[in-house]
């Protein structure tokens, strides 16, 4: 049986960031369809397998999604079909899943888009693009380090 990993979502007129909290990800695979299917699966750092699906609110571009791994987390940028803000991330009214939650770090009101900065720049690289070595984690949850903190 998978586990959830905690998915933290956030939106856009044109897009949704879902960020999946999972360190040391391997074989992570994202599945979009145009309905609004989301489909995620990876395996932890032990190999547990982790896996999830989402019925979005709306239609979604799926050529036009991509995910970005990272040491700690996986962003998925995906893409809406159509323009416009979602009333809520999920079709059903449902309250959604305990490990779905909003990503208030890149909350943004639809008042506020014009005026904040798109989070992906052009010059981020996405999983199956050339990746090189960096070491900066744009857009990844901050983790403090716990020993310095007990110093």
């Amino acid at each position: 049986m998978s586990r959830h990993p905690e998915v933290l979502w956030a939106q856009r007129s044109d897009k949704v960031y879902l960020t999946v909290a999972l360190p040391d990800a391997k074989d992570v695979s994202v599945k979009c369809e145009p309905h609004g299917l989301f489909t995620f699966s990876a395996s932890g750092a032990q190999g547990e397998s982790y896996s999830f699906t989402l019925e979005l609110y709306g239609p979604i571009a799926p050529e036009r999604c991509r995910t970005k791994a990272g040491l700690r987390n996986i962003l998925c940028y995906v893409q809406k079909a159509e323009k416009g803000w979602w009333k809520r991330l999920l079709k059903s009214e449902e309250k959604p899943a305990p490990y779905l939650k909003v990503d208030w770090h890149r909350w943004c009101d639809e008042d506020d888009e014009e005026s904040s900065s798109d989070l992906a720049s052009d010059d981020t690289r996405f999983v199956g693009q050339d990746e090189g070595s960096s070491d900066e984690d744009e857009g990844m949850l901050y983790l403090p380090d716990l020993e310095k903190a007990r110093g």
